[in-house]
């Protein structure tokens, strides 16, 4: 179903756009009638989604980010500030591949640093380089994306359940500071989505879900981009601080 102009002449960031869950929000965004800034730290994968966007007719920046690097996400909204404000943020840039399959006493020491420099402090320097920007319009939303790992404790994964249970935490913080500029913060949590990063979790974990849900069977990219392209509308002006799951009923919020 194509949306409807939703996001017209709006313009929105999406992190962790090169591929999979954000390579399907910044299409989306697209579609509901608003440009779109990609930023990744895979730059060719980057610049190849781009392109496909471009060579539809929309309207695509491409930057490169490293969320593990202050320096980069600074530089790289230095170059998004020369377009002008932004509208919307969606933080869905993330360390999910190879980050699973071990019990909480084999986790090693930088394996967990290096989740949360990712997911949790590049989400909030993510967020505080953007908000200047979202300043600068009437009703400047951000939407982070969590996991429902946060909501029901999946074990074998402690440093990234841990990372999305800050990732909602801070949304609700981030909202309380927020607010009186006018910027809405929310989040979604999806459930286990098929897509590049999760390709490496095991047959009977998708298998633990597709059967789990109340609604059984695959979520795909496009069961998630809805909820996100309605936390950035006008439609949700007086919506902040809260929690979507967005998993086909296996977690009940």
């Amino acid at each position: 179903m194509k949306p409807l102009q939703l996001l017209k002449d709006q313009r929105v960031v999406v992190t962790g756009a090169a591929r999979g869950l954000g390579k399907s929000f910044a299409a989306a965004v697209v579609q509901a009638g608003a440009r779109v800034v990609m930023c990744d730290v895979l730059e060719q994968e980057l610049m190849a989604s781009a392109d496909e966007l471009i060579q539809q007719g929309a309207d695509v920046e491409a930057r490169v980010i490293d969320l593990s690097s202050p320096s980069s996400i600074k530089n790289a909204f230095v170059q998004i500030a020369k377009g002008g404000g932004i509208d919307g943020l969606v933080n869905n840039a993330a360390l999910a591949t190879g980050v699973g399959g071990k019990t909480m006493m084999e986790y090693d020491i930088d394996l967990w640093d290096r989740v949360m420099t990712v997911n949790v402090r590049g989400t909030w320097l993510v967020s505080q380089a953007a908000v200047p920007l979202l300043r600068s319009g009437d009703h400047g939303k951000i939407v982070n994306i969590a996991s429902d790992t946060a909501l029901w404790g999946a074990p074998r994964l402690m440093a990234y359940v841990a990372s999305k249970g800050a990732i909602i935490s801070m949304t609700r913080s981030m909202a309380r500071e927020l607010g009186a500029d006018g910027i809405c913060v929310n989040a979604i949590a999806p459930g286990l989505t098929r897509v590049e990063a999760t390709e490496y979790v095991p047959a009977e974990r998708h298998q633990l879900y597709e059967q789990g849900r109340a609604l059984p069977g695959a979520q795909h990219p496009d069961d998630v981009t809805g909820s996100v392209l309605y936390l950035l509308s006008p439609l949700a002006n007086f919506v902040t601080g809260q929690l979507i799951p967005v998993n086909g009923g296996f977690v009940f919020n």
